[in-house]
């Protein structure tokens, strides 16, 4: 099974028709990389704390009907996180958010997760607002020291980080407990670090996401491997990132390509898994909002 930790939100997105309106969809980087974990067919579980209001029941509703295992999520009576994405001609997306009091960022450590869990993935907000994003960073350490494969996507949302310069020492701290950092181009600007020093402080890998321009791996073994995109018609890039997230677990963690990290041991065939990435990543792009792909829509 893998396991992914952080919020669920609900998007406010920006509809055509009628002016000014807003579309509310379910999303959160972790969220979303459940739910295409679970489109993708792999066992998966989704650890978090989530309200109990109609947005959440709403929210829990979706990752049930993909398949996710919902018994690791927290309920609270705070209301849930709300983001509003704007988007600019080429599809992406900044976000503003509404936080305070919300019931993902009280989300408490949880007793150790099952045996057979064999993968982590954390990011996005979880990892910025407290007290939850302790209780993210020690679930981290805790589960890397038993041996999983971790996976951590920062995905910054600068409107949140009041701190920048801790936020990036903190950034700094987690790497010794991550098998694979990924990130895009905008991430890796925004941190202002460089690859070679991630992948000494402790990743096996790290995966840079390009938008158009594709996806690239750097190993600590010094393999350097890219897959190019998909050419798409794009209605928005929403959750296209949380979708790589989720085909390099499903890759990564027992499906084809081997294993990374401190997962396993093996050879990894990373032109393949990226590939298998940017595909699933363009599918998501030709939605609006985060809708990723199924599995059956990847085979052949």
């Amino acid at each position: 099974m893998i396991v992914v930790g952080g919020e669920a939100l609900i998007d406010l997105v920006p509809v055509a028709e009628p002016p000014g309106a807003l579309l509310p969809r379910p999303g959160g980087g972790p969220y979303n990389t459940a739910l295409a974990l679970g489109r993708l067919g792999a066992e998966v579980a989704f650890c978090s704390r989530v309200s109990a209001d109609g947005f959440g029941t709403s929210l829990l509703a979706g990752l049930r009907a993909a398949g996710v295992d919902l018994s690791l999520v927290q309920r609270g009576a705070e209301p849930t996180t709300l983001a509003v994405p704007s988007l600019a001609p080429d599809g992406s997306a900044a976000y503003g958010f509404y936080v305070e009091g919300t019931a993902d960022r009280l989300f408490q450590l949880p007793p150790a997760l099952p045996a057979g869990v064999r993968a982590l993935a954390l990011g996005t907000c979880s990892l910025v607002l407290e007290p939850g994003a302790s209780a993210y960073e020690a679930l981290l350490r805790r589960e890397s020291g038993r041996g999983l494969l971790t996976l951590l996507d920062p995905n910054i949302r600068p409107a949140l980080i009041a701190d920048p310069a801790a936020y990036r020492a903190r950034f700094l701290s987690w790497l010794p407990y991550v098998g694979v950092l990924k990130l895009s181009q905008e991430d890796a600007a925004w941190l202002g670090g460089r690859v070679g020093d991630w992948l000494a402080a402790g990743p096996a890998a790290v995966v840079l996401t390009r938008g158009a321009g594709g996806l690239t791996v750097w190993t600590r073994e010094g393999e350097e491997h890219s897959a190019p995109s998909l050419p798409v018609t794009v209605v928005d890039t929403i959750g296209a990132g949380d979708t790589v997230n989720a085909a390099l677990l499903h890759r990564l963690s027992g499906g084809t390509g081997g294993s990374a990290g401190s997962a396993g041991s093996g050879p990894v065939d990373w032109p393949e898994v990226l590939t298998y990435a940017a595909r699933a990543a363009a599918l998501t792009c030709t939605r609006a909002g985060a809708e990723p792909p199924y599995a059956a829509e990847l085979s052949g």
